[in-house]
């Protein structure tokens, strides 16, 4: 049918070959005086408004380490099967890290369902979304925001602090700012998703595979471990790929359309 999609959702591992780690590990520790906090623990609102500012360092230097990389061949397929497909397409990511525009998909048809971490909003729900400024450059690691930076990230709008523009694992996915109804809309018109480097441990991603399934798409899950995506796309018919994605994802994009 005319109106049907294909969809490609993608997770960390397709960044894992940029040089982004995930930050769940090691990489993502984050020490505040004698405490080491995990990520799953300074990546939430709660943490936000106890600590703010070691919150928001820790997002610039992750901000940091995503700028200093580049998008590898798996992104720049993509590219070009949006331009192959044109309103037939959509990409669905779970990452922050900015790639997938950076190398040159749209907005317009990219959902960023976990925010961007180049963007930040009021952090007492002023509507919008903004950039970070420009002048908000570099953060090291183990260096404390200036007070010149801190000015830079209050609202626009309201001149309230902001906060980074991701979802953190104590809130939930919304239509407004991470195209929660819209993804799984979109889900139900499937005729073939691509899952691309997750591994079933969020919940929208999760959703909206079972939902392209009971749509009737075809699965095909490129990752380099096994995971319950590929059991559902072995159930729909599809493939399970396992080998990096900057390898494979251009080889499988390159058959469609």
């Amino acid at each position: 049918m005319a109106d049907r999609l294909v969809i490609v959702l993608t997770g960390a591992g397709i960044s894992a070959e940029s040089g982004i780690p995930t930050f769940r590990g090691k990489e993502g520790y984050w020490t505040v005086g004698s405490r080491v906090y995990q990520p799953q623990e300074l990546a939430t609102h709660a943490a936000f408004e106890q600590l703010p500012w070691e919150v928001w360092r820790w997002y610039l230097w992750r901000r940091t380490v995503c700028r200093a990389a580049s998008p590898n061949p798996a992104h720049l397929a993509l590219v070009d099967l949006e331009r192959r497909l044109g309103d037939r397409f959509l990409l669905i990511t779970q990452n922050v890290d900015g790639l997938h525009l950076r190398a040159g998909s749209s907005a317009g048809r990219t959902y960023q369902i976990h925010g961007n971490i180049d963007f930040m909003r009021c952090a007492g729900a002023c509507s919008g979304v903004w950039p970070i400024p420009d002048a908000v450059g570099a953060q090291a690691r183990d260096t404390d925001i200036i007070a010149a930076t801190r000015e830079l990230l209050r609202c626009p709008r309201c001149a309230g602090p902001a906060r980074p523009h991701v979802l953190w694992f104590d809130e939930t996915y919304d239509e407004e700012h991470y195209r929660f109804h819209s993804s799984l809309q979109a889900a139900g018109r499937a005729s073939l998703l691509i899952i691309v480097g997750t591994t079933a441990s969020t919940n929208l991603p999760v959703q909206v595979a079972h939902r392209a399934a009971r749509a009737g798409a075809r699965i095909i899950d490129i990752n380099v471990d096994d995971n319950p995506f590929g059991d559902l796309a072995q159930a729909s018919g599809g493939e399970v790929v396992r080998g990096p994605a900057g390898v494979e994802l251009p080889r499988i994009a390159s058959r469609i359309g």
